[in-house]
């Protein structure tokens, strides 16, 4: 996904702190501390498919980076990185353990501009679509399971559905963000005049530490949350579509 350029301690400082506190607000609510064990299945999920699609995105335009070092794979393990994971835990939006890339072995039929883009993309499209499908088991568990949904363990089974619905779109849609080390900051780069690539190169520690800022005071979540409504409205009003709910 991506790699920070910059000392992590401060980050790794800040992420104790938020999970401590955390911790201590779960202490005295059991239901927010259920909330978080239900999500589990749906961080696995959402960080296991980001990374992977990256990996064999950049294998299809025939780099085997990510393949010689064992990331084609699905095994969740794999992909995990702790502060990507607490964080989407915890904040809602995080990432994965980066999957490492050649440009320069993509395929000469595009330029390595536009490979790095659909690398780049294939992640938080896997993340959207993968939404989407299980919106499609959640409506289809609505529509006929009946009574079931009335039991211990299908109110247990649609909390995991909805939970991992909306990590996946929180991942997604946060990879978006067109700033470094986001996967967003690479996909839009084709699409820049050649000066405006070169200043953005150029400047690309200030987007980190943008970035970090944004992230830390939680102005990311105020400008993504938008967009995640709007995706999730949309889905779920298809799902209500295909189903007649």
């Amino acid at each position: 996904m991506f790699n920070f350029s910059f000392d992590k301690r401060m980050i790794y400082v800040i992420i104790a702190i938020m999970v401590i506190s955390t911790l201590v607000q779960y202490s005295t609510n059991p239901g927010a501390l259920f909330a978080l064990l239900v999500s589990i299945p749906g961080v696995l999920i959402a960080i296991t498919f980001h990374e992977f699609a990256h990996g064999y995105a950049a294998y299809k335009l025939g780099d085997n980076t990510a393949k010689n070092e064992g990331r084609l794979s699905l095994n969740p393990l794999d992909h995990l990185d702790p502060i990507g994971t607490l964080m989407l835990l915890f904040a809602g939006f995080g990432w994965g353990k980066p999957v490492h890339v050649n440009p320069s072995n993509y395929t000469r039929k595009m330029s390595m501009e536009k490979g790095e883009a659909i690398v780049s993309v294939a992640g938080p499209l896997t993340n959207i679509v993968l939404a989407f499908v299980f919106a499609l088991i959640y409506g289809a568990l609505i529509k006929f399971s009946g009574t079931f949904l009335l039991s211990t363990v299908g109110n247990i089974i649609q909390l995991i559905l909805g939970a991992t619905i909306a990590i996946n779109i929180g991942l997604g849609v946060f990879n978006l963000i067109p700033l470094p080390p986001l996967d967003g900051s690479k996909i839009i780069m084709p699409f820049l005049p050649y000066n405006a690539k070169q200043w953005f190169r150029n400047n690309e520690q200030i987007f980190y530490i943008i970035f970090v800022i944004i992230w830390i005071t939680g102005i990311a979540g105020i400008i993504i949350s938008p967009a995640i409504s709007g995706i999730t409205s949309g889905i779920m009003s298809i799902i209500q579509m295909i189903f007649g709910l």
